[in-house]
C-alpha cells in the first residue's frame, strides 16, 4: 500500500484519443489517502486481491502504449469504496472482504459514506464520462471502451481454472471476436462470462458503455499470470493485437443500444 498527501482519484494515461478506444482499470491500485491509514488493516491485507486488481497496472499501461490510447487509472483501494459499482450497491463500501474483516469501515456513518462518494466515486466516474466523450469527439464515433481486471486463482477455496474471462452484459459486438480470438490458442482456457457475470447493474461499464450504446468489454486475468512486469507484458502483446483488430470493425464504432440483462436502461443519448 501506498499513501501521498496530494491525492488524485486517478491518473490518465495519454493516448491518441481519434483512434477511438479506451481503456480502463477501475481497480488499478491499493492506495489510500494519508488520513484513512490503513482502514485498520496489517500492510499485508493491501498486497491481496481485496484491496486491488493484481498486475493490472502494468497490463493497461502497456497496452496503452503498444495500442496509442488513452487509459483513465484509479488510484484509489477498492477497500475506500469500489468505483466499480453502482452507489446504491451493498458491496460499495465493504466491510468483510473474502474473510477479511475491514474495521475502517465498521461501522460507517451515513455522513462519511457520502464524503467517500463525492471526494473519491463521483470524481473517477465523472473522468471516465469526460475522457470518453473526448474519444467521441476526437474520432469523431462512438468508441470503443475495453475495462482491464485481474481475478484471484482461488476464491473461498474453490479453484479457479481460467486463464482469462471476458464480462459482458447483452452488447457482443466486441465479445464475440474477443472471445474467438483468445480461444485459438489451445492453451488457453477462457471463461465467457468467468469468473463473474458482466451483468453488473451500475457498475463502470453500465454506466458508460450500456447506457450510451458504446460496444465495450470487461477483460478478467488471472492474477498469477501478470503478478510479475514480465508476465503483465506478456499478456499485453498478446491482448494489443486482438483488440486493435477490433477496434478496426467499423460495427464496433456505432451507437447501439442492447439493453441489459439486469432490467430496463435509461438510454443516455
Amino acid at each position: 500500500m501506498t499513501r501521498t498527501a496530494v491525492f488524485s482519484p486517478y491518473e490518465i494515461v495519454e493516448g491518441a484519443r481519434d483512434r477511438g478506444l479506451l481503456l480502463l482499470a477501475d481497480h488499478a491500485r491499493n492506495a489510500l489517502p494519508d488520513e484513512y491509514g490503513d482502514l485498520g488493516l496489517p500492510a499485508a491485507e493491501f498486497q491481496r486481491h481485496i484491496a486491488y486488481d493484481i498486475g493490472v497496472e502494468t497490463v493497461t499501461r502497456e497496452l496503452a502504449r503498444q495500442l496509442d490510447a488513452p487509459a483513465l487509472l484509479c488510484s484509489y483501494s477498492r477497500l475506500l469504496i469500489d468505483p466499480n459499482r453502482g452507489d446504491d450497491d451493498p458491496t460499495l463500501i465493504r466491510q468483510l472482504y473474502d474473510g477479511t474483516v475491514i474495521t475502517g469501515n465498521y461501522p460507517l456513518a451515513p455522513e462519511e459514506r457520502e464524503r467517500r462518494l463525492e471526494r473519491f466515486y463521483r470524481p473517477w466516474h465523472d473522468a471516465v464520462g469526460a475522457l470518453t466523450a473526448s474519444v467521441h469527439a476526437a474520432s469523431g464515433a462512438a468508441p470503443l471502451i475495453v475495462s482491464i481486471h485481474s481475478f484471484t486463482p482461488c476464491m473461498q477455496g474453490v479453484q479457479r481454472p481460467w486463464h482469462v474471462g471476458v464480462l459482458w452484459d447483452l452488447d457482443d459486438r466486441a465479445v464475440v471476436p474477443l472471445l474467438s480470438a483468445l480461444r485459438a490458442d489451445p492453451e488457453l482456457v477462457v471463461g465467457d462470462n468467468e469468473p463473474y457475470d458482466g451483468a453488473l447493474r451500475g457498475d463502470t461499464m453500465y454506466q458508460h458503455a450500456i447506457t450510451r450504446g458504446y460496444a465495450h468489454a470487461l477483460i478478467e486475468v488471472r492474477q498469477d499470470l501478470i503478478a510479475t512486469e514480465d508476465g503483465a507484458v506478456a499478456w499485453a502483446d498478446r491482448l494489443a493485437p486482438i483488440l486493435d483488430d477490433i477496434n478496426r470493425r467499423d460495427d464496433i464504432h456505432r451507437v447501439r443500444f442492447f439493453g441489459s440483462r439486469t432490467g430496463p436502461v435509461a438510454e443516455r443519448r
